[in-house]
């Protein structure tokens, strides 16, 4: 599906998109376009990585984007969720 894109850890020439790395089960799970991730970098500025939901892909530029929800802690002890527009160098498989 996204096979031409940037090397950052979802693909690239010599890997395989995030969206094609499901096992093939025949189950109707796999037609979901949502998968885990780690999402670097988040805006809670703690330089740790978050297990986030990937949701969809868009072109950038020349680049990718991953739409990604993740928790974070955006106020001393307290986590809410946040939904953004990631670059794709940023996110990894879970």
């Amino acid at each position: 599906m996204l096979s031409g894109m940037a090397a950052g850890g979802m693909g690239g020439a010599r890997g395989v998109p995030m969206a094609h790395r499901v096992r093939s089960s025949g189950s109707t799970y796999d037609e979901c376009p949502a998968r885990h991730c780690w999402v670097a970098d988040p805006v809670d500025g703690f330089g740790v990585k978050r297990p986030g939901l990937l949701l969809e892909w868009r072109r950038a530029g020349d680049a990718w984007e991953g739409r990604v929800v993740y928790a974070a802690q955006l106020r001393p002890g307290r986590w809410m969720m946040v939904e953004e527009w990631t670059a794709e160098a940023l996110l990894t498989p879970l």
